[in-house]
């Protein structure tokens, strides 16, 4: 799978795929990873990317042309991701979705952010990854490269890694406890469920699902009453 990152800041891109599991799929040829510098289209000698706003107002607007001429460079089939906080929540089964994509381009935001006209001729989708503000798209882009690029085939060294993950039927993951056998005394307290090293894996898996409710209904309520509906939904179907 390809990914390209349309960004005025391709280092920032580019460091996060240095290390750790993202990297160990680009040498395996899992996925590919292009950055793309914006600037790079703008034929004036100072390589200007933005504008000022129309109608006034603080911060610059980044020059929709530009981004129309790097993403028609880009050949082939592509799909085309706008990072802004006005887009919808990026969710979990949107990773899902989205990796069966062969070709997905994430087009960073800066500044003010972009002329309206870039989203509405140029994006498949725009996305968000929470109700706040960053200086810039660079980081929702690898949050989403992230999420997705995890869900494809041998990327994840044990594909059980997958499975029983949080937001799956709108319930966060249940508790884990590693096997290290020496804590400080602090830790004495709060030892793990008994159930969890006896063995039998139906009532250690019944055991997690209860855990997963109560955790979610703690943490995350809106997602317990979806939840709630879903399983109410399901009984009486």
């Amino acid at each position: 799978m390809e990914f390209s990152f349309l960004t005025l800041f391709p280092s920032l891109i580019n460091a996060y795929f240095e290390d750790s599991i993202l990297k160990k799929a680009i040498t395996k040829n899992l996925i590919k990873i292009n950055t793309i510098n914006i600037r790079d289209y703008a034929k004036d000698k100072y390589q200007k990317a933005d504008y000022a706003q129309i109608g006034g107002g603080a911060g610059q607007v980044l020059d929709p042309v530009l981004i129309q001429k790097a993403l028609d460079c880009i050949q082939g089939e592509k799909y085309t991701l706008f990072l802004s906080p006005c887009g919808k929540p990026f969710l979990h089964n949107d990773s899902l979705r989205l990796a069966s994509k062969k070709h997905i381009v994430l087009v960073c935001g800066r500044y003010e952010g972009f002329d309206e006209r870039s989203i509405e001729t140029q994006a498949d989708e725009v996305f968000s990854i929470g109700d706040f503000i960053l200086t810039g798209g660079e980081l929702p882009a690898l949050c989403l490269c992230d999420s997705i690029s995890r869900q494809i085939k041998g990327v994840i060294g044990n594909p059980q890694s997958l499975i029983g993950e949080s937001f799956q039927s709108h319930l966060l993951e249940a508790p884990n406890f590693s096997r290290i056998l020496h804590l400080e005394k602090k830790f004495e307290k709060f030892s793990p469920p008994s159930e969890y090293s006896k063995g039998n894996h139906s009532k250690i898996a019944d055991l997690k699902n209860n855990l997963a409710v109560l955790k979610t209904q703690y943490f995350r309520p809106d997602l317990y009453q979806k939840w709630k509906v879903t399983k109410r939904v399901s009984n009486e179907k």
